[in-house]
């Protein structure tokens, strides 16, 4: 795939195309954004366009380079990625004696690191001299979730290319013409920054029925107190649903969400489009800052869970507040 064909990140896609195309390539780059925006994807493409031999500006696709790139076949590019928690020194060592040797004919090398940030100290600064000293052919593409967790003196000697959380709109149209069902589609781009992490969030196990728990929590938490709670016992903590919390809460955010997006007319905005009809019957029994108020007792509680409170405890807590208004 070229740069070109990727979907979104026109501001990432400009400056690496006129890189490219202006022969104006830095020695190294940080691609910085959320997690699924697209930054391995745009590496990758951005890596082949630079072995390309036929383009102009990105990848031919067609030229002896490409097809081997596209088959898996090209041995002067690099990939590091954290080995456990972490990058380790012995990790950048390793590539750069794999840089170091001198291949006939090869006009450049490429290495990209993925999750630049998890980094040691000691890999960090091994690095640092390597971006110091740049041997001409190499260039380095790095990736991180949080470019602030670079080292600066790092940051300092990369180009940033920033990546952005992708539109909702513009996802759902991909996911729709690639004939991803559009109930949990609805959902995931509203969860997730990029079409990858979608796609992911989609295929997920239980993702679908984890949608469908929340639709009855959402309604019982609203009028049937009792119900709710037999819910939340009986179809998420005596299930595996039980072992992804903060998922549940995120939908049942978008849940909520829902009411104030119908009370405001912004029906194509509403997630849980499927319970429309219900929605439009409960939508006014709240005030929107009552709406608000929902939204925020369930982000609380994916905060108290995320401090280690149990996660039953945290999720029946946060059914009496609702309950409560």
């Amino acid at each position: 795939m070229s740069i070109a064909e990727l979907a979104g990140q026109p501001k990432a896609k400009r400056i690496l195309q006129f890189a490219l195309a202006s022969g104006k390539v830095s020695h190294a780059y940080l691609f910085s954004g959320p997690s699924g925006s697209g930054r391995m994807q745009m590496a990758m493409a951005f890596a082949k366009a630079l072995f390309c031999k036929g383009g102009a500006g990105d990848a031919c696709g067609h030229c002896l380079e490409c097809r081997k790139f596209e088959h898996g076949n090209q041995p002067d590019l690099h990939l590091v990625e954290p080995d456990g928690n972490s990058i380790k020194i012995d990790q950048i060592r390793e590539l750069q004696r794999e840089l170091a040797y001198r291949n006939i004919n090869v006009d450049r090398k490429v290495y990209i690191v993925k999750r630049a940030e998890t980094m040691t100290l000691q890999a960090a600064n091994s690095l640092l001299k390597f971006l110091e000293e740049p041997q001409s052919p190499v260039v380095a593409i790095l990736l991180t979730e949080n470019g602030q967790a670079v080292l600066p003196t790092i940051r300092s000697r990369t180009q940033l290319v920033p990546f952005i959380p992708l539109v909702p709109q513009e996802m759902l149209q991909t996911l729709s013409d690639e004939g991803v069902p559009q109930l949990s589609a609805r959902a995931a781009v509203q969860l997730a920054s990029g079409l990858d992490a979608c796609r992911a969030l989609i295929q997920q196990n239980g993702f679908a029925e984890m949608r469908n728990v929340v639709i009855q929590l959402g309604k019982d938490s609203l009028t049937r107190f009792t119900a709710a709670m037999m819910s939340a016992q009986q179809q998420v903590f005596k299930t595996e649903l039980g072992e992804q919390p903060q998922l549940l809460l995120s939908l049942l955010v978008l849940w909520y969400k829902d009411m104030i997006h119908f009370q405001a007319g912004r029906h194509e905005a509403i997630v849980f489009i499927d319970q429309l009809d219900w929605i439009g019957k409960h939508a006014y029994a709240r005030s929107v800052e009552g709406w608000v108020r929902c939204m925020e007792y369930t982000l609380e509680a994916g905060k108290r869970m995320r401090a280690n409170v149990s996660s039953q405890l945290a999720l029946e807590q946060l059914l009496i507040r609702v309950q409560e208004g």
